[in-house]
């Protein structure tokens, strides 16, 4: 009895550690916020998706696209003008996105 439960301690540990990459994505309170903004508008400028998430201090908005973009889960592009860009979701930002839809959705069901 004792090694089973041995076993299944670090079987747990094992499981729940691979959840880690996505934590350390997802793992802030404006992170999946903003990549809904990005889902759903495809590209957008720094000031739309400040607008859009509500609430978000500039600077707080300017790391978490860096860090974003430094994971290669959002890329910015700049445009014509020199001081604006454009921030799109990557492949591997997509793919979290049923991330996000299944957070939506436990959350519109226990809120």
């Amino acid at each position: 009895m004792y090694s089973i439960n041995m076993t299944n301690v670090a079987t747990t540990s094992v499981e729940i550690g691979c959840i880690d990459a996505a934590s350390d994505v997802l793992g802030d309170k404006w992170t999946p916020r903003l990549l809904r903004v990005l889902h759903n508008t495809d590209q957008a400028r720094f000031c739309q998706i400040q607008d859009e998430v509500g609430g978000i201090n500039p600077r707080t908005l300017s790391a978490r696209l860096q860090e974003l973009e430094t994971k290669a889960i959002i890329t910015k592009t700049p445009t014509e003008s020199e001081t604006r860009c454009l921030y799109s979701l990557t492949k591997k930002g997509r793919d979290l996105i049923p991330i996000i839809e299944s957070m939506h959705d436990w959350s519109s069901r226990y809120a």
